[in-house]
């Protein structure tokens, strides 16, 4: 059994910057770890993933260029570094895992079966 505990989240103003954590737990870091988010009315969209087995990340378009998914293995730990944050980005980021590699593409929230709580992103204006 995985758990994520994500961390980091909070209020900025737009252009500001926060940095999200996910610590894996159980059965550590598993093959493809991702980062979602989910905004008041919204559905839930992927924001980034990485694969782990060689460290390539994928992005969504709306944070391609602003945002970067790193990994660091020996922390069992997950990062989504966010930098000129705006307004649109507010939501409850979400870190989720999968046992399968998830290279090639952009893959959903159907693809993950792993979850944590969420942690809240406000950007005010």
């Amino acid at each position: 059994q995985v758990q994520l505990v994500e961390s980091g989240g909070g209020s900025v103003q737009a252009g500001g910057s926060l940095r999200l954590s996910c610590v894996a737990s159980g059965d550590a870091l598993r093959d493809c770890m991702g980062w979602f988010r989910q905004a008041p009315g919204k559905e839930r969209e992927v924001v980034a993933h990485i694969n782990r087995a060689d460290g390539r990340p994928y992005y969504a378009a709306a944070v391609q260029g602003r945002f970067t998914v790193s990994q660091e293995n020996a922390k069992s730990t997950v990062y989504l570094q966010m930098n000129s944050l705006e307004p649109e980005d507010t939501a409850i980021y979400y870190c989720a895992a999968a046992p399968w590699s998830c290279g090639g593409r952009l893959y959903g929230g159907g693809d993950f079966i792993y979850w944590g709580q969420g942690t809240q992103v406000t950007v005010s204006s």
